[in-house]
Parts: structure tokens; C-alpha cells; sequence
């Protein structure tokens, strides 16, 4: 009985692993998006999204229908969502500039490459998760400073975004680029919000 109940817990933690590992490559194929607007990266970034989507769709059904979970199932639920979102505005952010026609910019390669770095400290905490908590703890910290990073480097964006317009035309160009950064200041949001849960998981747990 008792090894029932631990593939059960178990099987909750490979998903939430397996997503997180998901959400921080579709970081990297936003960087290399973002490198060569590479149509075919964008496609492989779409695709990567929808089998994190897929790994989500699971682990609902599997917890409605667990009763014993690793850690309180409405944990499981925010940090499932949290760890989602990211690759969702990673895949909104290409598929922005792609309709809105809008080039990669230096500020977009200096979050994006932050926003990867915060995915792998998730990542890294969920897999630390079950036997070294203090050790999760550790990189959910270091996913929120790189959260903070991001939104330095937004707000820089934004500034010397409105710092000059000179025509129509610039402006149109500057409130496209706007949704853009917008997009990515979303997926550090999500991303700080997946290290908190990990933090309140650890403070649960010991």
C-alpha cells in the first residue's frame, strides 16, 4: 500500500518536472528566435508550448482524481499554472512580433537570456523539491532576483522607448514594440510567481 501511494506522489513530481524543464526550453528557443527570426523556430517554440500544454492538461486530471498528493494539491495547481504561463507569453511574445512585424531588439536578447536563466533556477527548485527543500529554496531566490533583473531592464526598455518620437510612424512602431516587452515583462511576472510557490512549498514542508 505504502508504494501505491508513493507512485502516486511520485508521478505529481515528474509532471511538475517535466514541465518545468519544458518551460526552459522554450526559453531557449526564444533566444534563438530572438537571434535569427528563424520562422522554423518559431514553429518549433509553438509546438513546444502546446506539449507543455498537453503535461498541464495531465496532471489536472491526474490530481482530480489523487487523493494523496507530495504537497497540497492547490500548491500543485498554482505552481502547474505559474511554470505554464511562462512558455505561454515566451510563444505570445513570437507570435507578437511575427503579426505585428516587429525585429528583435538588444533589450528583448538581454530578458529573454534573463528569463531562461530564472527558468532553469525553477526548474532546478522543482527538482530539489522532494529531498533537499533548503536547496529549492535557494533557487527560487535566485529566480526572483533575475525577476527583478527583467524588470530593470523593461523599465530601461520602456524609457528610451518614449524618449524621442519624431513622427507618426515612430510612434506606431514604439507602442508595437511596447506590447512586445510587455509580453516579456508577463513571463518574469509568472516566473517570480512560480519561485514563491516554491518558497511557501518549502516553508510547508519544514
Amino acid at each position: 500500500m505504502f508504494r501505491f501511494f508513493k507512485r502516486r506522489e511520485d508521478k505529481f513530481q515528474r509532471l511538475i518536472e517535466n514541465q518545468a524543464s519544458l518551460s526552459y526550453d522554450g526559453l531557449r528557443l526564444l533566444i534563438s528566435y530572438l537571434e535569427t527570426g528563424n520562422p522554423q523556430v518559431a514553429e518549433d517554440l509553438s509546438l513546444k508550448e502546446k506539449e507543455a500544454d498537453e503535461v498541464r492538461r495531465i496532471l489536472i486530471d491526474e490530481l482530480n482524481r489523487t487523493f494523496v498528493t507530495p504537497f497540497d494539491r492547490e500548491d500543485i495547481f498554482a505552481l502547474s499554472r505559474s511554470i505554464d504561463d511562462v512558455i505561454d507569453y515566451a510563444d505570445t511574445t513570437v507570435v507578437e512580433m511575427v503579426i505585428l512585424k516587429v525585429a528583435s531588439t538588444p533589450y528583448m536578447q538581454r530578458i529573454a537570456s534573463l528569463l531562461k536563466d530564472a527558468a532553469y533556477e525553477i526548474w532546478q527548485g522543482v527538482l530539489r523539491l522532494p529531498k533537499n527543500p533548503n536547496v529549492a529554496l535557494d533557487h527560487a531566490q535566485r529566480a526572483k532576483a533575475l525577476e527583478n533583473r527583467v524588470e530593470a531592464v523593461y523599465r530601461e526598455a520602456v524609457a528610451d522607448l518614449f524618449s524621442g518620437p519624431e513622427d507618426i510612424h515612430h510612434v506606431v512602431e514604439m507602442l508595437k514594440l511596447r506590447e512586445v516587452y510587455r509580453h516579456l515583462s508577463n513571463a518574469a511576472d509568472r516566473g517570480d510567481e512560480a519561485a514563491n510557490i516554491i518558497a511557501d512549498i518549502v516553508v510547508k514542508k519544514t
